[in-house]
């Protein structure tokens, strides 16, 4: 593994929700799904794996058909995301 690069954010649907996350408050289910692209499933298995680590908190409100699904990145995720996106700027600088 390249020292700084985590494997949890690297997958490309994640770090895209990552990035996306980095840049909002909160971000919708629906929001995230159109954006990246993917199925309900998915989605669902991406923003999980992101949770487990601790770097997204997860909102839901309402209940069936109006059930509302929100995510903000945590403390933890802002740094990760930050340490993992200075490692991939240094792979991709190359050697200096």
């Amino acid at each position: 593994m390249i020292d700084g690069l985590d494997p949890v954010i690297h997958a490309p649907k994640r770090l895209a929700a990552m990035a996306v996350l980095a840049n909002a408050t909160t971000v919708t289910f629906r929001f995230l799904k159109d954006y990246l692209e993917v199925s309900d499933s998915d989605l669902s298995k991406h923003m999980s794996a992101l949770e487990s680590a601790g770097y997204v908190a997860t909102t839901k409100t309402g209940h069936g058909r109006g059930a509302t699904t929100t995510y903000r990145m945590t403390k933890a995720g802002t740094q990760a995301y930050a340490a993992h996106r200075d490692a991939l700027r240094a792979l991709l600088d190359g050697p200096k």
